[in-house]
C-alpha cells in the first residue's frame, strides 16, 4: 500500500488517471501531468478529488527532491528529461501496475502473460476459459483495463489475468506472478529499448521473484525464449505446434500431456499463430479444473479479438479485415500469412525507424499495398523494391477507399499497418474503429 506520498503522475493516458485516483484515497498528494490538453469532464473529476493537474511540456521542471514516487505511463521513454532527473534525484519510479500490485491481497493467484505477440488474444481466451470454474476472475492490465480500476474490487482468493507488455515491465519490481507464460519473442519495439538484448531482458521480468511452485509456460519453438528463460526457476510446461512436448499438435488435435484436449476442426479462429495463443490458455485453465468439454464449447464460438485479423464485412464480395492491433512487422507477417486469397493490403502509421524488409518473403499473395501516414515514402520504397503495385494517400480512410476502388471480386482488403498509431489516433483502438466505420459506410 501506498499513502502519505508526494506523487508525480506522467502522463494522463487511461492507466495514469486511473492510478491517480487510486492514490488520492490513501491520503497522498498527487501532481499528475501530460503534454496534451485533456476533456474538461476528467479534469473536473480530478479536481475533485484534489489532484493537482498541469499540462506542460518541459515536465522536469515540476519535480525536485520533495517528491517520494514517479509513477510513469509505460509508453514514456527512459531518456525523458522528467526520468532523468528523477533518477539523479534517487526518485523511485515505477508504473501503475506495480502501484495497484501493491494493493492487491496477498492470496491473489496472478496470471501473467506476455510476448511479442499474441498476448491479448491469450489473455482473452484464458479469461474467458478461467470464468467456467465459476469463480471470481478478473481482468486487466495491458488489454485496456488498468489493474488500479478494478483493484478494490479483487478479494482474498481470486484470480486475476493480465495482459503485460515490455513496456510496462521496465517499471515493475516488487510485481510477481504465479504462472507466467511468454507466447513468442521477436524483434519488436527496438525503437524504445534501443536493443533486442534490453527487449528480451525486460520481457525476462514477467518471472521475477518466481520459485520452483511458480508456473513459467513457454513456447519451445522459439529459440529466444528457450535461451532467456533457462535459468529461471519456475515449473516449466513447454508447447509447441511442431513436436510432441508437454502440451502440442500432432494430427489435427491438441494434447495435454497425452491426453486428446479438441480437434482443431472443433475451432472457430485459424492458423498456427492461434493454436499456439490457445495451447498457453488450455494450460493455464487446466490447472483449475477446467473440462474439456468447456474447452470445446467456447473455443467453437470464440470470433477472435477485436483489432486483431477481425472480419469486418463483405463489401461486393471483396472481405474487408481489420488488424489494426499490428503494430510491428511480425504481426503483419502473422496477418498475411494467415489469407490464401489475392489480397491488397494496407500499412502506414509513425514512423519508428525500423525497415519492412522482414515482411517481404511473405508477400506472395499481396497484389497492391496503400500506404498513407507518416512511413507512407518508406513503404513506397518498400514496395517497390519487392515490385509489388504502391498508392500513396495522406489519410487512413483515403487509402481504404483507394484499396476498395482497386480490388477485385474474392479479394481481400486487409488493413494491418505494420507501425504503431500515433502520428494520425490516440491508439491502435482508435484507428481500427475508424477502419470499420470507413468500411461499414461503403455502398
Amino acid at each position: 500500500m501506498i499513502e502519505n506520498k508526494k506523487i508525480l503522475i506522467l502522463g494522463m493516458a487511461r492507466s495514469g488517471v486511473s492510478v491517480a485516483k487510486l492514490l488520492a484515497e490513501y491520503n497522498n498528494n498527487i501532481l499528475i501531468t501530460d503534454m496534451k490538453e485533456q476533456e474538461s469532464t476528467v479534469l473536473k473529476e480530478l479536481h475533485n478529488l484534489n489532484i493537482e493537474v498541469v499540462i506542460k511540456e518541459n515536465q522536469e521542471e515540476l519535480l525536485d527532491e520533495s517528491y517520494d514516487l514517479v509513477v510513469k505511463n509505460p509508453a514514456i521513454r527512459k531518456d525523458n528529461l522528467a526520468v532523468l532527473k528523477a533518477k539523479s534525484l534517487n526518485i523511485p519510479i515505477i508504473n501503475e501496475v506495480e502501484v495497484a500490485y501493491k494493493f492487491l491481497p496477498s492470496d491473489v493467484t496472478i496470471i501473467g502473460i506476455t510476448g511479442s505477440n499474441g498476448k491479448t488474444t491469450t489473455t482473452t481466451i484464458t479469461y474467458e476459459l478461467l470464468k467456467t470454474t465459476g469463480r471470481n476472475v478478473f481482468l486487466g492490465g495491458n488489454i485496456g483495463i488498468p489493474l488500479s480500476s478494478i483493484v478494490k474490487e479483487i478479494k482474498s482468493g481470486d484470480l486475476l489475468v493480465l495482459e503485460i507488455s515490455d513496456h510496462q515491465l521496465c517499471d515493475m519490481y516488487d510485481f510477481k506472478t504465479n504462472i507466467s507464460a511468454i507466447t513468442n519473442l521477436s524483434e519488436v519495439h527496438l525503437d524504445f529499448h534501443g536493443s533486442y538484448e534490453e527487449y528480451k531482458r525486460m520481457k525476462k521480468r514477467i518471472f521475477n521473484h518466481h520459485a520452483l511452485h511458480d508456473i513459467a509456460i513457454l513456447n519451445k519453438e522459439n529459440v529466444d525464449v528457450l535461451k532467456l528463460t533457462q535459468d529461471i526457476s519456475s515449473k516449466k510446461i513447454y508447447f509447441s505446434i511442431k513436436e510432441k512436448t508437454d502440451v502440442y499438435l500432432d494430427h489435427n488435435r491438441i494434447f495435454y500431456f497425452g491426453e486428446e484436449i479438441l480437434n482443431i476442426e472443433d475451432i472457430k479462429i485459424k492458423g498456427n499463430h492461434n493454436y499456439e495463443n490457445i495451447m498457453v490458455a488450455i494450460t493455464i485453465a487446466k490447472q483449475y479444473g477446467v473440462t474439456n468439454e468447456k474447452i470445446k464449447e467456447f473455443l467453437s464460438e470464440f470470433n477472435g479479438v477485436e483489432h486483431r485479423i477481425e472480419f469486418v464485412r463483405t463489401v461486393r464480395n471483396r472481405k474487408f479485415y481489420n488488424d489494426s492491433k499490428a503494430t510491428n512487422n511480425e504481426s503483419t507477417i502473422i496477418a498475411l500469412d494467415s489469407f490464401k486469397e489475392k489480397t491488397i493490403l494496407i500499412m502506414g502509421g509513425l514512423d519508428r525507424n525500423i525497415p519492412f524488409d522482414s515482411i517481404a518473403s511473405h508477400l506472395q499473395n499481396v497484389s497492391g499495398i496503400m500506404a498513407y501516414g507518416e512511413t507512407k515514402e518508406k513503404i513506397k520504397d518498400f514496395a517497390i523494391q519487392n515490385h509489388i503495385p504502391i498508392i500513396i494517400t495522406d489519410t487512413l480512410e483515403e487509402a481504404t477507399l483507394m484499396a476498395y476502388q482497386q480490388s477485385e471480386e474474392g479479394d481481400v482488403i486487409l488493413l494491418s499497418p505494420a507501425c504503431a498509431s500515433w502520428d494520425q489516433f490516440e491508439s491502435f483502438e482508435v484507428r481500427g474503429n475508424t477502419f470499420k466505420k470507413i468500411v461499414n459506410h461503403l455502398e
